[in-house]
Parts: C-alpha cells; sequence; structure tokens
C-alpha cells in the first residue's frame, strides 16, 4: 500500500528540481536521501494505530485535548490533505493535458475543467469505497507503476550527465542543499495520518514490523523516484518536465509515461481523499465518511484548478510545500514522542470518548503542553524558512539557510517531552504522598 502510494511523478518533479537550485548530481542524491529520512517518523507514528484502533486524528486527542486537537485536525489534518490532494489533481491533470495534446486534441478551458472533475471523481470513488478496497488495489498499482518506472529510467539513462550544473546564479552550496531539505521532507511529513491504515492490523502485530515496513515502503519509491528526477534533471529542463521527457524517450513510451503520471496521482490521492475525510469526523463534523470525502474533493479541485491556471505552477508548487513542513514537521514529531512516552499504550474507547469526563479533556478540552510544543514548534520553524514569499529572521541571518525541517521539529519534541517527563513526576511523586487504596 505505502509503494503504490509513493510511486508519484511528484517526487520525480522535485528531485529534478535540486538540480535547479545548482546542486551537482551526487550531491542532489545526497538531499534527496537526507530529506527522505523523515520517513521513519512516519513509520513510528504508525504503530499507534493497531494499539488504540483508532485514526491518527482521534489518538492525536492524546496529546492536544479533545477540543485542542479539532483545531490541530483542521489545519495539520484536514487542510493539509485537501492541499495535497490538490496537488496530486494538478499533477495528473497536467500529464493528461500533455497525453490529449499527444494524440491531437486541443486542450480549452473547458477540457481542463471536465479532465480535473474526471480525475477527482475517480480518486474520491476509490476513497469512498475504503481501506479494503485499495489494500485489494494497491498491489496492481505496485506492480504496473513499477514497471514503468524501470523502463523511464532504462531510457534516461544514456542521457544522464553527473557533471552537468545549472546555468545562472545559485545559493551556496549549504543554502541549496537545506532548502532541498526542507522541500523533499515535505512528502514523508505530510503523512501525519499513519495511523488511519495501520488500525485495521490485529493489536498485537509488532510495533518493529510495522515501524520499518512502513518507512521502507516510503522511503525506497520516494528516493528511487527523487534519483530519477535528479539524473533526468542533468539532461532535460524540469520546469515543463511533461513536455521535456518527450525529447528523450521513444514516441511509444512517451503516452505510457503520461499515463503512469496520471494513475500514481490518482495512487497518491486515494490515501490523501480517504485522511482527509476522517480529519473532518475527528474534527467533530456529524457527516458520514463518504460524504466528508466528497465536501474535500469539491474543496480539492478548487485549490486544483487555481493552481493549473496560476503563472507559475512549479514556483507555487515548492512555496507550498515548504511551508507546509513549518508545521507538519513539529505536529508528527510530537506525535513520535508521545507514543514513546506511553509505551504505545492508548485506549480506543477512551480516546472516542468526547465528554467533560474523558481522560483526555485535560483542561477545558485542552492539553496545553501539546498546544503550546506545537505552536512554539512551528513559529521556530517559520523563522527559520525561506521561500520565495517568505523568508524567516533566522533564515536571512544565515544567508538564505533552511532550517525549518530540523529547528521545528526539535524544539517542538523537547518542549513537549519536558513538559511530559514534568507531569508524570509530579503524578508518580504524588501516588507516592497518598496512601494506597486497598
Amino acid at each position: 500500500m505505502w509503494v503504490a502510494s509513493n510511486i508519484t511523478y511528484l517526487y520525480i518533479v522535485l528531485g529534478g528540481a535540486l538540480i535547479g537550485l545548482g546542486l551537482t548530481a551526487w550531491q542532489s542524491i545526497g538531499v534527496v536521501i537526507a530529506g527522505n529520512l523523515f520517513w521513519f517518523l512516519v513509520g513510528m507514528v504508525s504503530v499507534s494505530g493497531p494499539a488504540s484502533g483508532t485514526p491518527s486524528g482521534v489518538v492525536m486527542r492524546a496529546m492536544f485535548g479533545v477540543r485542542g486537537n479539532r483545531a490541530n485536525v483542521a489545519v495539520a489534518g484536514w487542510a493539509t490533505s485537501v492541499a495535497y490532494e490538490a496537488i496530486n489533481v494538478s499533477v495528473g491533470a497536467l500529464a493528461s493535458f500533455a497525453l490529449l495534446v499527444e494524440i491531437g486534441v486541443t486542450v480549452t478551458p473547458l477540457l481542463k475543467l471536465a479532465v480535473v472533475i474526471v480525475l477527482a471523481v475517480v480518486t474520491l470513488t476509490i476513497s469512498v469505497y475504503g481501506h479494503a478496497t485499495i489494500v485489494r488495489l494497491s498491489s496492481f498499482f505496485t506492480i504496473a507503476l513499477t514497471a514503468c518506472i524501470v523502463l523511464l529510467a532504462i531510457y534516461v539513462a544514456p542521457h544522464v550527465n553527473v557533471h552537468a550544473v545549472a546555468a545562472g546564479s545559485h545559493p551556496p552550496l549549504l543554502v541549496a542543499a537545506l532548502i532541498g531539505v526542507t522541500v523533499i521532507a515535505s512528502g514523508p511529513l505530510s503523512w501525519n495520518t499513519a495511523s488511519d491504515y495501520s488500525r485495521y492490523l490485529p493489536g498485537g502485530t509488532s510495533a518493529g514490523a510495522i515501524t520499518w515496513w512502513v518507512t521502507l515502503g516510503g522511503f525506497i519509491p520516494s528516493v528511487v523516484l527523487g534519483t530519477l528526477g535528479v539524473l533526468a534533471g542533468t539532461a532535460i529542463d524540469m520546469t515543463n518536465p511533461q513536455d521535456s521527457f518527450a525529447t528523450i524517450l521513444p514516441a511509444w513510451f512517451y503516452p505510457v509515461f503520461l499515463i503512469v503520471i496520471v494513475v500514481g496521482s490518482i495512487t497518491n490521492n486515494v490515501l490523501t481523499a480517504y485522511s482527509s475525510g476522517l480529519g473532518l469526523q475527528a474534527m467533530g463534523v456529524p457527516w458520514s465518511r463518504a460524504i466528508t470525502v466528497l465536501f474535500d474533493g469539491a474543496a480539492g479541485v478548487a485549490l486544483a484548478l487555481y493552481a493549473l491556471f496560476s503563472p507559475d505552477f512549479n514556483t507555487a508548487l515548492e512555496n507550498i510545500l515548504a511551508l507546509s513542513v513549518s508545521l507538519l514537521g513539529p505536529s508528527l514529531t510530537i506525535y513520535a514522542v508521545d507514543i514513546a512516552l506511553r509505551r504505545n499504550a492508548y485506549d480506543g474507547p477512551s480516546l472516542h470518548d468526547e465528554s467533560h469526563t474523558s481522560p483526555f479533556w485535560y483542561h477545558h478540552g485542552f492539553k496545553w503542553s501539546g498546544i503550546a510544543a506545537l505552536v512554539i514548534g512551528t513559529a521556530v520553524a517559520l523563522a527559520c524558512v525561506n521561500t520565495n514569499i517568505f523568508k524567516g529572521p533566522v533564515s536571512n541571518a544565515l544567508g538564505g539557510a533552511d532550517l525549518s525541517s530540523l529547528a521545528g521539529p526539535i524544539v517542538a519534541a523537547v518542549i513537549y517531552l519536558a513538559f511530559n517527563r514534568r507531569a508524570e513526576t509530579d503524578a508518580n511523586a504524588r501516588t507516592r504522598r497518598s496512601p494506597q487504596s486497598s
């Protein structure tokens, strides 16, 4: 399932963008590997699924409180998922437009709208049918997409120039590498919904096995595709790759390549749409999952249309991904720290209790240590980010270096760990002072 959902053209585009930053092929591949190490966090938070039997949006009540988590899920869960739905639909649509042009069809604005709607309908249909359908289709998608990607790599290989460096002015090496790590890290960090899928596993499933299989399921295809994008970036213009690939691919394979992009965008979006629907429910919206998925799909289509008709799609994409790291990194790290502190002991029925007597009601529905860690971690990350639309003061002071993918998560983890270790110590002290009941 994780391999199928991560054989996506977006990773090829992001890999090629690293060459545009002025990095060499080997430096870019190192950045791809470094940014995708965050998949370990995704694997780690996946273990909460079988333990609790609940999706991530519910498990995170333990970190932020019943009410506080609604705000967390609204931004770090639902809004982010809808944004990624829009990105995936946009990527699939661009490939579809190129495919239509290839077969001689004139792409009008009305036809573009129709293509976007068709992609959304296919994605939402699979999502509505749920986890069992997703798992059943994943094996087929994995085999078919992998075969096509292997062929793509074979045809790209003769054109690769590992010594190529993009023309023009570029930031210093360290600055470019850190910007690249942030953009690449946006992929794994967007999966803070990991337990939405692992929750169907038996409660006694090995936590180590879950962690490593999820990590590898995301890490391997992300690194392979990112590396392929890097290598392709040494041979073609990756600012418009769906058209540029036509110059190095055989005429018969180019349409197949475009179809792979379309299918890959759907397989990635199926999980995203599934989680966005669960996110709305976790926020307390009293709709069925089918209705929430359809609502999210409509929002995603609207954003996709806006992105597709914007003057510079690639720049807008990189800005969205880099800024999303500032929120997603701290949120995912808090999740992982909480799992470690609790030793993955989550009571599913208690997590679903939203009443004032819930053990996760905390202070009027808010767990302030989690909220403080998230807010401060996000603020620190934003202070360190470097995008075309916003550059934080720390990044400015460091000559443009982007430390948001590291600083935000580290600060959030330290704050959450400090507050909750102290609370646990205080609770243990009170227990020792109080007489034990018979």
